[in-house]
């Protein structure tokens, strides 16, 4: 009898997280340390661009006469930037933890293929 398809894509999902979380444990060279540098990293991307955004605004609000509030549309251009920048490294680290479970996948793609013959 056949196993629906769901649940071989549901055994191959939790295969590879348990392999990522296998790895992850022997992997010593990221430690606590590296997880709360990437939420500091995270965290000072997005505000150091607002800050700046911040005080560009009202240097042009001080300097400059006009009906608007520049300081509002440079908060929310600084936002948006340093939320792109975080975006980039979050995606950044994503893509490395998932080449290394594809390097990992080929690796016991290989071993099974030894095994077998």
């Amino acid at each position: 009898m056949e196993h629906p398809k769901y649940q071989d894509q549901l055994s191959e999902q939790v295969a590879k997280k348990e392999q990522r979380k296998l790895r992850d444990r022997s992997n010593q060279d990221r430690s606590i340390w590296f997880g709360l540098g990437m939420f500091g990293l995270v965290g000072w991307s997005i505000a150091i661009p607002t800050l700046i955004g911040i005080a560009v605004g009202l240097w042009i609000d001080r300097t400059f006469e006009h009906d608007y509030s520049c300081t509002l549309m440079s908060l929310f251009v600084g936002v948006v930037i340093g939320c792109s920048i975080a975006w980039y490294w979050v995606k950044r680290e994503s893509l490395a933890a998932e080449e290394s479970d594809n390097e990992l996948q080929s690796k016991a793609d290989t071993q099974k293929q030894g095994t077998q013959e």
